[in-house]
């Protein structure tokens, strides 16, 4: 893919891994939209991105309401006339043991986690399918290996890695790549974490958006579709 003013839609792209990956994909010569679900909290990153309006957008959109990805897609088709990839990165975690789970936080997961997925996904097909383009999701390790206390956000990424394999086998008819990244410890304010120089042990938000260029530039007929990444040195993080 030529990179140079494509398109690309990240949700969830207010901070942490999406930001880092508009950064790169920014830097790469594409123009960007980010949503989340505040409207002012979207357009202030958005400007910490790039004060050109021309590059990058800010938009509101809580990926639970599939007509707020609907609304989200067409102000990107208005403002940039096209869309070519779609990163569903928007995401929550909470996380107890499962007979103290909440019923409103297990939703929150699976309406967040994997029904967002699905509503991006419904809200850009017909854009994708136009330019080609190309769809991601970012689930996580937790979508392969299941852990203590963590029975709904594993049972919402378990179903994030399934629905987007899945939904690979459909659009590869349309020349529509779909990949799912599975990232382990990420450096980013997920679960309410500040992030600190403790955190350097852990893969960096602009490594996940290096990993998304890598994607992007490999040729069309070679498509990794599931792709675990995670720290090198994890045994570092009791040193810091």
């Amino acid at each position: 893919m030529d990179l140079n003013d494509k398109v690309a839609y990240i949700t969830g792209g207010t901070h942490g891994i999406g930001f880092g990956v508009a950064q790169v994909l920014l830097e790469a010569g594409m123009r960007v939209a980010i949503s989340g679900r505040k409207f002012e909290i979207a357009q202030k990153s958005a400007m910490a991105l790039s004060t050109d309006e021309n590059r990058v957008i800010g938009l509101q959109s809580d990926v639970t309401q599939a007509e707020d990805e609907e609304k989200a897609v067409r102000s990107i088709i208005d403002k940039f006339g096209r869309l070519d990839v779609v990163l569903a990165n928007a995401g929550v975690g909470h996380f107890a043991p499962v007979h103290q789970l909440s019923t409103e936080n297990w939703n929150q997961m699976i309406d967040t986690n994997l029904t967002g997925c699905f509503h991006t996904l419904r809200a850009s097909f017909e854009s994708l399918k136009e330019t080609e383009g190309y769809y991601i999701t970012l689930a996580s390790l937790a979508g392969t290996n299941f852990f203590e206390n963590g029975a709904g956000y594993n049972a919402s990424k378990f179903g994030v890695v399934g629905f987007t394999q899945a939904a690979m086998l459909d659009l590869r008819q349309f020349n529509i790549k779909v990949s799912t990244i599975m990232p382990g410890s990420v450096k980013s304010e997920f679960n309410n974490h500040e992030p600190s120089e403790k955190d350097a042990w852990k893969i960096q938000p602009e490594d996940i958006g290096i990993l998304v260029l890598d994607l992007l530039k490999m040729h069309p007929r070679t498509l990794p579709s599931k792709i675990e990444i995670r720290p090198t040195r994890p045994d570092l993080k009791d040193k810091v």
